[in-house]
């Protein structure tokens, strides 16, 4: 396809707009509406916006439930209140009646029950619902978001690569889960027990709870100050690391072509980069977290402080009595408390929202093309009739270059027309005009009349039938993936036997029909992702059968036999020249064999028309068509007497010996056609694939932290300052515990000057204590959140760097598809956290509390501490219990992840196919049903998690009632003063309370020790062939000798299937060898193995004489140069990519040698051509060039590198004929000193080798030069008679 997408930033966009002078307004409106995206404001009830009404009912009804399991403890300050009038009255009375004061405590320990009741009801009810709906509503998100990018517009992939779509489909969304689900329940208890506070403190003593209340509203300030620069951080770092997932995406993907040219250092240093600076972004959110938490704990402190210094003056001046006084300062202490720890589950929430500003402004843009649409005329009937009326287009991408001018053309009803020319001419460009991927900026397009603008999308594209030059499947069967080419047609829903004989019938008619008989189970046969398990043949035969299926009106095939040998490219040739008779046909082509019989055959150059004609026609002109078939000669001598005739004997311009793609999938299918044994892999085996976890090792919690705290090694000093400092956190609540002890003992004194005296000293301890905290919070956070993200950007660079480094056979491997990779580095290193940073302060923190809690209590009074303590193991068995069930609903929910992200990375990747057979409903629809399913199965696991959090909560009420009721029977034994049953108490009551609040962090440690596993188990990964090793011999001087001795080989997914069956051949210094031969016989195979992708059972591959798997990788890699059929190319400019074919400092390289290699490969005039020259993006993955374009740009690439070896496979496949000519030579004249392997499909571009080696069934069947393969008379000879353009 020509020039199509790019990752480019909106202002490099804006910019390009900006310097597009020429065109009009109205154009550049034209062309902006097709990339630019909304500002969307998002807050958080956005992210309940796919509710429905009932739904939210029921969800309120839920939050209600937290609200009243939250407002159900500042009811206990009341009580808290009268407890303690009842102790200041026994402590001050001396003829106090000791049963009447009991069974004032019994009273009031049932009270306490009551309360705990019904806190276990509503919270296991609030916290259920929260769940229940979080998971749906971000489900509906998933299905929302997949459906929204599938109807985009092709445009809006120039500035969003599928890898990044990728991320926010796995990780984006996760935080919106995690936002609106039981977070909401968490925090809602908290805000309702804050107002409820507030309120009882009014109530009984309203002047001190005025007071109190303007501390308590500068919380609010200072949140809400800090939570604002907090979010706008998290949005940044959200965006970047959005650009990291495309960035690793793109390398993943091209991990062959890294490992040919070394680009593994490189790659991830552009990686590392994005990373890191989504890192700072993440660290200094950190910082305002810090600042925000401890600022709040400071003014929750000097609230206790103001609290009970004013408490105290109103007591001596007889306003209220104790008990008010008590309760108001409990109260307000308390709302202070929810909101501190209220605060900390914020930031999930800012996360979540932050997400969602990605996430919606997909879903709320409209598409200027939308196919979802039903708008639009659908006629009754379809002719075919195309007519391109004064047409001039640009890409959204690239607005000031035009790309089609002015161009007109007409294609009638059943008739074929051919599109010839060279490379970014623009003839791919007339298919994506009228598949509506882009609009023309001026002319029309007409169908039967109509302009297309006014057809709907829809319709028009199930009118027509592409195949394109790199074919793409998806991962199912042979039959469904046949059967995607009826979607929207009336054959859709015939009965299954009568689509049975549709698609048998298609198959046969695309020459496919029995080699998918061969495979072990036929049609039901799993292609695999990308169909990576078929060759490239046979994955362009099932492609071939999928658009004919349907009968479609209008054929559209872009180089659609590309990828055949000669024999079936006969064969399908005519098979689709007789489905053509019937329909309208336009052929892009360079194969001119292909189109010799084609009814117009229209020339273009530079977006124009230069000729158009018959076949005979354009010879008897003379001109560029001529020209062209000229370039594509073999033999001058097979010529025809006749005028007319006088055209040469052609070979068509890639005419394939089918390529077995550089593919995983097309390198474990070469070996699926050669004989009769079943070449397949069956779909028991692909299952068995798909459920390999040979990476995914164990590890217990000890070796997980472990190895977290050696990552962590270059921050170990900065991690104890942290926890130096989550001791001191922690400490603050015992402390606080003695300071209260003292301050309640000061007010139960009957001598006023004493009560004011000490109220006085220990106000101000708190004081001192809110500052100390203020302090430790701030650094607490920003030295942990500074450690976790180090330690997450070095897991994400280190797995980036471990994916890269794994051999080939890694990546042929189903679960280590690149969507499951990419899934590694985003949603891994995002759940990573769970261990890191502010969850483990909060842990050890927490731990302190409980534990410094539970040793004062002891020293104080240990009868009252035991009771308290023995309930502490119980709570802990809730949350531990909790744990265990959300782990359970996380394992089951890995998998389903996993394969969503699998299918919607697979539609994004090939997002073309998927709109041109429309395709978009049916993937939503799969996908949607896999959430389904999972969601129907985690109801009864998070009702389970519902309930023992509950119960985790309400034991906190018993808790409180025991102690109340044993410290009151103690007290009325005399066995306890007021001050130390008040320090016992708070101080082990409170950290049974913070225990309960660290494990609203399980779900958050479960998936961060499913992540660690992931990462640990990625990282051990080791490759067998190592291409960052030290150890091997390493050639300083590289002659360029090859010989293959006796190599057998079998791909290690497909160990069944011999691919190489005794292989001997010799290719000596400086030598030209060509390597011919029928799909699947080895030919790329070779070339994997000279490239060391692989490595023989048996026999040897030599260099120089010496065995290659015994050098050293990386020294003997850099000796050769890969051109590869389908060329790879990265986001940057035209510079970076060809300098990524040389391992020197691109810094070094002078300019000379840069535009040398230019020249030799025909590319230097187009870049000079283009407004930035060399700085000009490719796009992602080279999408904003032709394949012509990028071929040649490839082609500078390998020759740049000055390589020993050159290995060309199908280096020029696709340039026209003219290119093709320049660069050929340009190659020839590059081979000069030497080695050079070409695999070839175009016979005419290796007539010149010195040898040439002819493969059948993995071993050579003919061998020599051209003119003695064909004195030979042999297959040779053969597929050159098939090639012949004229009948001899």
């Amino acid at each position: 396809m020509s020039a199509l997408s790019e990752k480019a930033t909106a202002p490099s966009t804006k910019e390009s707009f900006d310097s597009s002078d020429e065109r009009s307004e109205e154009e550049q409106l034209l062309l902006k509406s097709q990339i630019e995206v909304p500002h969307v404001n998002v807050t958080f009830f956005s992210l309940f916006r796919f509710g429905k009404k009932s739904e939210i009912f029921v969800l309120i009804l839920g939050i209600l439930c937290s609200a009243a399991q939250g407002a159900a403890f500042p009811t206990t300050t009341i009580l808290y209140g009268n407890l303690t009038d009842e102790f200041a009255r026994l402590f001050l009375s001396s003829n106090a009646n000791i049963n009447d004061f009991q069974d004032t405590i019994n009273e009031y320990g049932l009270y306490f029950v009551y309360i705990g009741i019904g806190a276990l009801v509503t919270s296991t009810i609030g916290t259920f619902v929260t769940l229940y709906f979080g998971e749906l509503f971000s489900n509906r998100i998933r299905v929302q978001y997949l459906r929204s990018s599938l109807y985009q517009n092709i445009g809006f992939y120039d500035s969003n690569g599928s890898g990044e779509i990728t991320n926010r489909i796995i990780c984006d969304t996760n935080l919106i889960q995690k936002a609106i689900s039981e977070k909401v329940a968490v925090i809602t208890s908290g805000v309702a027990a804050m107002l409820a506070a507030i309120n009882v403190s009014l109530a009984v003593s309203w002047k001190l709870a005025l007071v109190l209340l303007a501390p308590f509203f500068t919380t609010f300030i200072v949140a809400g100050l800090f939570s604002k620069q907090l979010g706008k951080s998290m949005v940044k770092a959200t965006a970047v690391l959005g650009t990291a997932g495309t960035s690793s995406e793109e390398a993943i993907s091209t991990v062959r072509n890294a490992h040919a040219f070394g680009l593994q250092s490189r790659l991830a240093a552009k990686y590392e980069q994005y990373v890191n600076k989504g890192a700072q972004f993440h660290m200094l959110a950190g910082c305002f977290f810090g600042l925000l938490m401890g600022c709040i704990w400071f003014v929750n402190f000097n609230t206790y402080a103001l609290g009970f210094w004013e408490g105290s003056r109103l007591l001596d001046w007889g306003e209220f009595p104790i008990h008010s006084i008590i309760t108001a300062v409990f109260s307000m202490m308390m709302a202070s408390m929810m909101l501190g720890q209220t605060a900390i589950h914020f930031r999930d929430i800012k996360l979540g929202v932050a997400a969602g500003k990605s996430i919606f402004t997909t879903i709320e843009r409209e598409s200027c093309v939308d196919a979802s649409k039903n708008s639009g005329y659908k006629p009754s009937d379809l002719k075919g009739e195309i007519e391109f009326k004064n047409v001039r287009f640009a890409y959204p991408s690239r607005p000031s270059v035009t790309v089609l001018n002015d161009l007109s053309l007409a294609v009638h009803p059943g008739e074929t027309v051919a599109l010839v020319g060279p490379s970014g001419s623009g003839k791919s460009t007339i298919v994506g005009i009228l598949e509506r991927f882009y609009i023309p900026l001026s002319g029309q397009v007409l169908i039967d009349g109509r302009d297309i603008s006014t057809l709907n999308v829809r319709w028009l594209r199930q009118q027509l039938a592409l195949v394109s030059q790199e074919p793409t499947l998806f991962s199912t069967t042979v039959f469904e993936n046949i059967a995607h080419g009826l979607i929207g047609t009336e054959l859709e829903s015939v009965p299954l036997e009568k689509k049975t004989e549709l698609i048998h019938d298609a198959a046969r008619l695309a020459n496919a029909y029995d080699f998918i008989m061969e495979l072990p189970e036929g049609f039901q046969t799993n292609v695999g992702e990308r169909g990576f398990l078929m060759s490239g043949g046979q994955k362009q035969r099932i492609a071939i059968a999928r658009a004919i299926v349907s009968n479609p009106k209008i054929l559209l095939l872009d180089e659609a036999t590309s990828a055949l040998d000669t024999e079936s490219e006969g064969i399908v040739q005519d098979a689709l020249d007789k489905a053509s008779k019937s329909r309208t046909t336009i052929v892009i082509a360079h194969r001119l064999s292909t189109i010799k019989d084609a009814d117009n055959i229209v020339v273009m150059k530079e977006g124009s028309v230069v000729e158009a004609g018959t076949h005979q026609e354009l010879l008897l002109k003379k001109g560029s068509y001529s020209a062209m078939v000229n370039a594509q000669s073999i033999r001058s001598n097979l010529t025809q007497a006749s005028p007319v005739d006088q055209g040469p004997v052609l070979l068509d311009d890639e005419t394939d010996f089918d390529k077995e793609t550089n593919s995983s999938a097309d390198k474990n299918a070469d070996r699926m056609i050669v004989s009769t044994q079943r070449a397949s892999i069956s779909s028991a085996r692909v299952k068995q694939l798909q459920n390999a976890i040979n990476r995914n090792k164990a590890y217990t919690l000890y070796q997980i932290f472990y190895k977290l705290a050696k990552m962590n090694e270059p921050e170990k000093w900065l991690l104890v300052l942290g926890f130096c400092f989550a001791v001191i956190t922690g400490g603050g609540y015992p402390t606080m515990a003695v300071f209260l002890g003292h301050l309640v003992s000061a007010l139960s004194s009957p001598d006023k000057a004493v009560m004011r005296h000490d109220i006085n000293f220990w106000t101000g301890m708190f004081f001192m204590l809110g500052c100390i905290e203020l302090v430790a919070y701030f650094m607490l956070n920003a030295l942990m959140n500074y450690v976790a993200q180090r330690l997450v950007t070095r897991c994400r660079i280190l797995c980036f760097n471990s994916i890269m480094r794994q051999d080939v056979s890694f990546f042929d491997k189903e679960e280590n598809s690149t969507g499951s990779l990419s899934s590694t580095l985003s949603k891994d290193g995002e759940d990573l956290q769970g261990l890191s940073g502010n969850t483990l302060a909060n842990l050890v923190s927490s731990l302190v509390t409980l534990v410094a809690g539970c040793v004062l209590g002891l020293s104080l009074n240990w009868k009252l501490a035991l009771v308290c303590i023995s309930c502490v193991p119980v709570l802990m068995f809730c949350g531990f219990m909790r744990v265990y069930t959300i782990k359970l609903i996380e394992q089951k929910a890995q998998t389903v992840y996993e394969d969503s992200s699998k299918a919607a990375c697979e539609a994004s990747n090939a997002i073309r196919t998927v709109v041109s057979l429309t395709r978009e409903d049916e993937i939503v629809k799969m996908y949607a049903a896999r959430l389904d399913k999972q969601f129907k199965e985690d109801i009864s696991g998070n009702f389970r998690s519902a309930l023992t959090y509950g119960l985790s909560c309400s034991l906190t009420f018993f808790v409180i009632a025991l102690g109340f009721w044993w410290g009151g029977t103690l007290m009325g034994r005399d066995e306890i003063s007021i001050n130390h049953f008040f320090t016992t108490f708070m101080a082990i009551v409170f950290g049974t309370q913070v225990s309960a609040m660290v494990f609203s962090y399980s779900t958050d440690m479960v998936k961060g020790r499913a992540a660690a596993c992931n990462i640990f188990s990625l990282l051990n990964s080791k490759p067998t062939i190592d291409a960052e090793s030290d150890e091997g011999i390493k050639l300083d001087d590289c002659k360029g000798d090859i010989d293959f001795v006796d190599v057998h080989f079998r791909y290690p997914t497909r160990p069944e299937v011999p691919v190489l069956r005794g292989l001997n051949l010799s290719v000596k210094k400086g030598q030209y060898v060509a390597l011919v031969g029928t799909s699947g016989c080895g030919k790329s195979t070779t070339i994997a193995l000279i490239e060391s992708f692989y490595r023989p059972q048996s026999g040897e591959v030599r260099l120089d004489g010496i065995d290659i798997s015994k050098m050293n990788v990386k020294s003997y890699r850099s000796h050769i140069a890969l051109v590869q059929q389908e060329p790879t190319l990265y986001s940057g400019s035209i510079r970076e990519n060809i300098l990524y074919g040389t391992e020197e400092d691109p810094e070094t390289v002078t300019e000379e040698r840069l535009i040398e290699a230019c020249r030799k490969a025909n590319i230097y005039d187009f870049i000079m051509s283009l407004p930035e020259g060399f700085e000009t993006l490719c796009g992602s993955k080279g999408s904003l060039l032709s394949g012509g374009q990028k071929q040649r740009i490839a082609i500078a690439r390998a020759l740049i590198r000055d390589p020993k070896i050159l290995l060309l496979d199908e280096a020029t496949s696709a340039l026209d004929s003219e290119s093709e000519k320049v660069v050929q030579e340009a190659i020839d004249e590059a081979a000069k000193g030497r080695t050079t392997i070409a695999v070839a499909h175009r016979l005419s571009t290796i007539k010149n080798a010195d040898i040439i080696y002819v493969f059948k069934h993995g071993v050579i069947a003919e061998s020599g030069t051209h003119d003695e393969l064909l004195a030979l008379d042999g297959q040779y000879a053969a597929t050159i008679a098939l090639q012949s353009l004229e009948d001899a």
